[in-house]
């Protein structure tokens, strides 16, 4: 399987996404249209390790709900992200069994060489 969770609206998805130049093979899913359902980020969750692992630290919401100064657990995280696409760390590549979680440098680069 190939699939690319990401939101239409962010520039970095965009970028990333033309940069790899991700094609039709892929399946694109808009997070903000379309919601992640709980299988999908079980799946997800399956392949990462961790819900932590998917869970943006960077969004706007997480800061704002004071998210930082709380010990939040792994049901807790995946509650989050189910409840709020800015939650997800974005994009989530999936390659197969490979997952490629958010925008660094090296991520990108670790894509480029699978695709």
């Amino acid at each position: 399987m190939k699939k690319v969770y990401y939101l239409k609206t962010c520039n970095t998805c965009t970028r990333i996404i033309n940069e790899l130049k991700l094609n039709s093979d892929f399946v694109f899913q808009d997070i903000k249209s379309e919601a992640i359902t709980v299988k999908q980020l079980e799946a997800m969750k399956a392949l990462a390790g961790s819900y932590e692992a998917l869970f943006s630290k960077r969004a706007k919401l997480y800061k704002e709900m004071d998210l930082k100064n709380q010990d939040l657990s792994e049901r807790d995280y995946k509650q989050y992200i189910l409840e709020h696409y800015t939650f997800l760390s974005r994009p989530v590549i999936i390659i197969d069994d490979a997952i490629f979680i958010g925008s660094a440098k090296k991520t990108v680069e670790a894509v480029k060489e699978k695709v």
